[in-house]
């Protein structure tokens, strides 16, 4: 299996990386969205649960090796990977990430800065990791995943883990960001900015109030890793939107300006939870909108962006019919 994929966005290369599998409830994927219609276009288990992926994004940058995203690390006990089905060991590292981390040809030592997109487990529990030669032991240390990177989360996320409730408690597990505070390793951003040059976010409510969504941009070219906004193609639209979701009027209204600038500026979408679409990028044709240069991701062929056996699609894939206000490219 392939636990790296590279491209280009400008002068800077990028890679995706495997961090492994989870299964999680198709209902709670897809909120209001009844079972005859999601069913149709994702395949499900015997307990209803859909295969997603952990997909992380690194970039070779002039100021370092940036890590987006951590997927779900290594610290999770058994009832924990039964119930999200999770699939993530390594065969030389920790976990999967890491794994794909030396495909690409780096150590975690290398990385110099982790951004977060927020702080949910599956996207943040490759933060921290135990520590080796304590693994069995009961005092469980746990350390950061990447010695010399300084971590980047919306200053409001964070603060919005350690005050979680009855709904938040389950996503938001603090060995996976308090370990990072205790090393005095966080830069907290608020709202809007770039992290680095080429390097920006965009707050992205609806999923969490502070989701941020990266965008990498060089020489006129731009990738968006879109986290939990448009987590799978399936979600692409607009009505589409998770169950999970905190505030879902917010999510239609991030996701409507989010696409429709993606639509008209070209630019190229990273999916972080499809397992079969890696990347695309929207066009509109007709009412559609539609994927143009698919990239496959290793295990193509689990949902409806899938092009088996090739890296770019030739015709293009319809994906949704959006509202009459989406732009036309």
């Amino acid at each position: 299996m392939t636990l790296s994929r590279t491209f280009q966005v400008g002068g800077l290369t990028c890679h995706t990386l495997e961090g492994g599998t989870q299964r999680l409830d198709g209902g709670a994927m897809f909120g209001v969205v009844p079972y005859p219609l999601w069913s149709k276009r994702v395949p499900h288990d015997e307990r209803r649960r859909i295969l997603l992926a952990m997909r992380c994004l690194l970039v070779e940058h002039p100021d370092g090796l940036v890590l987006i995203d951590t997927a779900l690390g290594n610290k999770e006990n058994a009832k924990f990977l039964d119930i999200y089905g999770v699939d993530n060991q390594g065969l030389e590292g920790a976990t999967q990430l890491e794994d794909a981390l030396a495909v690409a040809g780096f150590l975690p030592r290398d990385v110099r800065w982790v951004i977060n997109t927020h702080l949910h487990f599956d996207h943040a529990g490759g933060n921290t990791t135990l520590d080796p030669e304590l693994e069995d032991d009961p005092r469980r240390h746990v350390r950061p995943s990447f010695p010399n990177a300084t971590y980047v989360v919306q200053k409001g996320d964070l603060e919005f883990a350690r005050r979680v409730n009855e709904r938040t408690r389950a996503s938001y597990l603090p060995h996976n960001f308090e370990p990072i505070a205790a090393a005095g390793r966080w830069r907290l951003l608020e709202g809007d900015g770039e992290v680095m040059p080429g390097i920006s976010v965009r707050v992205t409510p609806g999923h969490v109030p502070f989701l941020q969504t990266v965008l990498v941009r060089d020489r006129g070219e731009t990738a968006a890793f879109m986290s939990d906004l448009i987590p799978t193609t399936a979600h692409l639209p607009l009505p589409w939107i998770m169950g999970y979701d905190l505030e879902p009027l917010r999510t239609l209204e991030s996701k409507r300006s989010f696409l429709a600038e993606a639509v008209r500026e070209g630019w190229r979408l990273v999916f972080e939870h499809d397992p079969a679409t890696a990347i695309g990028t929207p066009v509109m044709e007709g009412k559609d909108v539609v994927l143009r240069d698919v990239v496959a991701a290793p295990a193509a062929g689990a949902t409806p962006g899938a092009v088996p056996g090739a890296t770019k699609s030739v015709t293009p894939l319809t994906i949704a019919s959006p509202p009459a206000s989406l732009p036309r490219s």
